[in-house]
């Protein structure tokens, strides 16, 4: 189904807000994959993460599992792994475009503030969204906290920023690739899957396989090319 007729006849607002995951979307990495490799699990949490974000398993259940497996890993060599971590080719100017176009941006992660607070700081995100490792004594304990770990609670947090800037859910525009996206891309008026997992393209209104975020642009124009464009959310 596309929404791309008719979008500018539903949305009377002149608020506008996008909504982006941040691992394999807004950056060119998963963090517990990389959290992993440092803790020397890499391989179990990789399955992990492949099944999760193939949607054979549940967001709550492989965050618990994952974070488990990282139990003992220093909070330094934590902080080294996710420093290494790139931005996806194209996501400063695809930022920079919604930005200049009046955006309100927003990342919502499962991820951890270790890593999504760099991220939103280096892109100019004005929400980011995600979990907490718990972290005593500069050691990681091996849990999670937030407002993230449940499944489906990228939805719940999309209503919050939403309600926030006065729109509804249903007039915003969302940017991921995993199966913890199908929520906010049912609830959304136009969902983007950037080089995303079988599980999500069917719940997409556009795919895009090419890996540069400015892939986005184009579509983003042709949703409003007088830049009245439709309402939109996204953070951390």
């Amino acid at each position: 189904m596309s929404y791309i007729s008719g979008l500018s006849e539903k949305s009377n607002s002149s608020k506008k807000l996008i909504v982006f995951d941040m691992d394999s979307t807004l950056i060119d990495a998963e963090t517990i994959d990389e959290l992993a490799k440092a803790a020397g699990v890499g391989q179990e949490v990789s399955a992990i993460t492949e099944r999760a974000m193939k949607g054979e398993i549940e967001f709550s259940q492989a965050l618990t599992e994952r974070v488990r497996l990282l139990k003992g890993l220093s909070l330094e060599d934590a902080r080294t792994a996710l420093d290494k971590m790139p931005l996806m080719p194209g996501a400063k100017e695809l930022i920079s475009f919604v930005k200049s176009v009046g955006y309100t941006t927003a990342m919502v992660s499962g991820g951890f503030t270790l890593s999504s607070e760099r991220v939103g700081k280096l892109l100019g995100i004005d929400h980011v969204v995600s979990n907490e490792l718990i972290v005593k004594e500069g050691i990681i304990t091996g849990e999670v906290e937030g407002a993230l770990t449940a499944q489906n609670s990228k939805e719940l947090v999309l209503e919050e920023i939403a309600a926030q800037h006065g729109i509804a859910p249903e007039d915003c525009i969302v940017v991921g690739d995993g199966a913890n996206d199908i929520c906010i891309f049912k609830r959304a008026r136009y969902a983007i899957a950037f080089n995303s997992k079988p599980v999500l393209r069917q719940h997409a209104d556009v795919v895009i396989i090419e890996k540069n975020l400015k892939a986005v642009i184009p579509v983003i124009e042709s949703l409003d090319p007088d830049q009245r464009c439709v309402s939109c959310i996204r953070n951390a």
